[in-house]
């Protein structure tokens, strides 16, 4: 059956989220939920500027070089007005969804207001998350148990970082596990039509190249103790490490009938996260 007209101007990752819940009935929460926090963050990219950064290839390419993550918390084009109004929406949309419980509901409504405090707790957040020799650290009170809401919130600001950045640079030399761009971890990877894995940061967005089968967590690359499982149809792949007991999960791109698209991967493939938990892994 055709969808009406009007969706038809809707973003693909938003039709693919449609299409998958009419495809997989028991994915329609988690579905909805990231069909209203991409139209939320939508509203918000289109004005969103370049990074506060030099976008010279040569400069970003010796940046690298020195194996720190190359966007700073200051480079980052938020406007603040903007960030509350996500903060506030995504929270509402948890709420709707019960995603988020009712005192971190009422931790972030309070956050979101506080003029003072707001920029020192997403600050907190950027930084915590990068590697400890690149300035991570604890997460601030303020802000734990908020990670994956903030992550939503400040989507739009970093990923409109990481198009500008990756329009300039391959990230070629980056062999590191963690983020070439903001330091966060993959929580995705994507196996290309050339057989490479790219590995996707779960924050950002970024993808750079990594050995095809090395556990990026814990860099083990004995591949007696990595285990991997496949989707039925062949488009995901799961790889769990037997050493620090992670997993990543891969779309396979090499007979795919669309690229990959993580918002949309995440959610195909909760079935591959319960999977993996049964498993052992986390």
């Amino acid at each position: 059956m055709e969808r009406p007209t009007q969706q038809r101007s809707e973003p693909r990752e938003v039709q693919e989220l449609r299409r998958l819940k009419d495809e997989q009935p028991d994915l329609a929460s988690a579905a909805d939920l990231q069909i209203q926090l991409l139209l939320l963050q939508r509203r918000v990219q289109s004005r969103v500027s370049l990074p506060k950064m030099s976008l010279d290839t040569a400069q970003l390419e010796k940046a690298l070089t020195a194996g720190r993550p190359i966007l700073t918390f200051e480079q980052i084009p938020i406007d603040w007005s903007d960030l509350r109004f996500l903060i506030r929406s995504t929270a509402e949309a948890m709420r709707t969804h019960d995603a988020i419980e009712s005192e971190d509901f009422r931790r972030v409504d309070a956050l979101a207001r506080d003029a003072d405090q707001l920029p020192a707790a997403i600050r907190n957040w950027y930084e915590a998350a990068r590697p400890a020799s690149s300035g991570g650290g604890e997460v601030a009170p303020a802000v734990a148990g908020l990670e994956p809401l903030l992550l939503q919130a400040m989507r739009p600001f970093l990923s409109r970082c990481a198009d500008a950045v990756m329009a300039r640079t391959l990230f070629q030399g980056w062999t590191e596990g963690t983020c070439p761009l903001c330091g966060a971890e993959p929580d995705f990877s994507l196996i290309t039509p050339a057989a490479e894995r790219m590995l996707i940061c779960g924050r950002c967005a970024s993808r750079w190249r990594f050995h095809q089968l090395a556990c990026p967590f814990c860099r083990n690359g004995d591949r007696s103790k990595i285990t991997s499982f496949a989707t039925r149809d062949g488009l995901y792949r799961l790889y769990g490490c037997d050493v620090c007991e992670r997993y990543l999960k891969a779309f396979d791109g090499r007979h795919a009938p669309r690229p990959v698209m993580p918002a949309v991967d995440a959610i195909a493939t909760l079935t591959l996260d319960a999977a993996a938990v049964q498993r052992g892994y986390r």
